[in-house]
């Protein structure tokens, strides 16, 4: 059996659960994936913590999933080059053309879909 591969959620919100990014970190987990909450902010969510940025997150993540503004995608995905990501999830709402550009350049697969439909999840 392979081995489950490790996913983060950029844009997990600390204040309202109804928000998408919180709303995919609590299914995942409820779904037993091993997932990792990413705020600028920091702090905790539902028990776990959350980290700034995906350095300070200690696994190899895998897959990010971005549930950011368009105008923070960019740099977010510098975070994936650096941290070794090898795919991004692009979320409705979340897409940017250069962003996506600059992850498919770095070798990064980027999927413009939704992460939790296109895997059952919801």
């Amino acid at each position: 059996m392979e081995p489950r591969r490790v996913y983060a959620v950029m844009g997990v919100s600390l204040t309202d659960p109804s928000k998408y990014g919180t709303r995919i970190f609590k299914d995942l987990r409820a779904a037993d994936y091993k997932v990792f909450a990413v705020n600028p902010k920091g702090g905790t969510l539902l028990g776990a913590p959350v980290y700034q940025t995906l350095a300070q997150i200690p696994a190899r993540i895998y897959g990010v999933i971005m549930v950011l503004p368009p105008a923070a995608l960019q740099a977010a995905v510098q975070q994936c080059i650096e941290a070794g990501v090898q795919e991004i999830w692009f979320q409705p709402g979340a897409r940017d053309e250069n962003a996506r550009q600059q992850a498919q350049t770095a070798g990064i697969e980027a999927i413009e879909d939704c992460f939790m439909a296109a895997n059952g999840v919801w």
